[in-house]
């Protein structure tokens, strides 16, 4: 018996019927994680301007931004296809079997993402454990 050889995809997506490159490819990590920063800072910004400077501190006040984060993300994800940071680098949240993203998608993504570790592994199309869950990739706008 002879052990097929099996070759990766020639571009994240590829599997998913997504272009190489330009809109509905895949984002690429540094634009995600530009988001990620982006989407982090604001957070921070209001969470101060709610919570005041107690949020740089101790105490409870600290998992403020977390919070902020948490509903800006959720929201805006399914209100618009993408969070204040994503809207801001031309990067959108879609589901891969061409249904709407529902408060229901985001509010179990954005979940996992404030856990961390589910972003953190992911597989060839670039879709991180938390995609995979609700059945969505992040592409170019």
């Amino acid at each position: 018996m002879s052990e097929r050889a099996t070759t990766p995809p020639p571009y994240a997506g590829a599997r998913l019927g997504l272009p190489p490159v330009g809109p509905r490819s895949v984002a690429s990590w540094g634009r995600r994680l530009a988001a990620l920063t982006i989407d982090w800072f604001a957070s921070l910004l209001v969470a101060t301007a709610l919570f005041g400077t107690g949020v740089w501190g101790h105490g409870w006040e600290t998992w403020a931004p977390m919070g902020v984060f948490f509903v800006e993300l959720t929201v805006l994800t399914a209100l618009t296809g993408g969070s204040f940071g994503q809207l801001a680098l031309r990067i959108a949240v879609v589901r891969v079997d061409g249904g709407p993203v529902t408060l229901l998608h985001t509010l179990l993504r954005s979940l996992l993402i404030c856990l961390v570790v589910p972003p953190l592994i992911y597989n060839r199309d670039n879709r991180g454990l938390h995609d995979l869950v609700v059945g969505t990739v992040t592409v170019r706008r």
